[in-house]
């Protein structure tokens, strides 16, 4: 796949990760999907850029001791204005962790919540675009906001990125697919009772693989815990994970729908 040189304002454009424990981060995710690393310095807390294939694919940073949240992947959205952005949340009743900031010359930043509750980042873009390989085995590929109010969590991305949504017929779950311009980019599930009631509303990245199983099965190997067992979809068998810090994310090998 050629590289990604630019991310589309109101899709998801990076991710990353605040580890339990930087350098064994760095041994799993690269055990993983062979991730290769580059560590920043002491003065950008040590941000670590994940490389696959040549390309830029995900971050991973310590977090700290006393953080009042557990290990946790997080997910940006490309804005383009990262003030604007930030002013239309509070507007759609979201809220402000992380005021906008500049960083360097790579681009401009914020960290909010939506009117439910799930943290997300926004970026505008500089020197540094986001990702710069997706869909690929070892790169993110599908993004899910998970909460316990599914409408009032539509109604605020619909307002904040102007997207339109479809809802799954499923008696299973409430699910709905998000799209911007046609185009789907993101899925939204409400949060059931089987969910743990302490678990709060949060994001979910999902990463491509080759094997979905061989996969699920090194996660084990190398520390973490299989969450949900390999099942097949429309888009691909997926399996649900969590590092060894607990940060759950998600497996997929990818059908010919869900590569579409």
């Amino acid at each position: 796949m050629p590289a990604v040189t630019k991310h589309e304002a109101g899709t998801v454009c990076w991710v990353d990760l605040m580890a339990w424990d930087l350098e064994k981060a760095k041994t799993f995710y690269g055990g993983l999907f062979g991730w290769t690393f580059e560590t920043g310095s002491q003065e950008t807390n040590y941000y670590t850029m994940a490389r696959s294939q040549g390309r830029e694919v995900a971050a991973l940073m310590p977090r700290a001791k006393d953080a009042p949240f557990p290990p946790v992947w997080n997910m940006y959205f490309s804005v383009e204005s990262v003030d604007r952005a930030m002013a239309r949340v509070k507007e759609l009743g979201g809220r402000e962790l992380l005021p906008a900031m500049d960083v360097m010359d790579a681009g401009r930043m914020a960290f909010c919540q939506d009117s439910t509750g799930v943290p997300f980042g926004l970026w505008q873009p500089n020197q540094f675009q986001g990702a710069g390989l997706i869909n690929e085995p070892g790169s993110m590929t599908w993004h899910e906001v998970n909460t316990r109010d599914g409408e009032k969590a539509l109604d605020f991305y619909k307002g904040l990125f102007g997207f339109t949504a479809e809802k799954m017929q499923t008696e299973e779950m409430d699910y709905w697919v998000m799209k911007k311009n046609g185009k789907e980019v993101g899925g939204l599930m409400k949060m059931s009772a089987k969910d743990p009631a302490d678990l709060p509303p949060h994001c979910t990245i999902t990463f491509s693989v080759a094997n979905t199983d061989e996969s699920a099965a090194a996660v084990t190997r190398l520390g973490g815990k299989v969450l949900v067992p390999p099942f097949d979809s429309p888009y691909g068998r997926i399996s649900i994970v969590a590092d060894p810090g607990g940060a759950s994310f998600g497996l997929i090998k990818l059908s010919e729908m869900g590569a579409a």
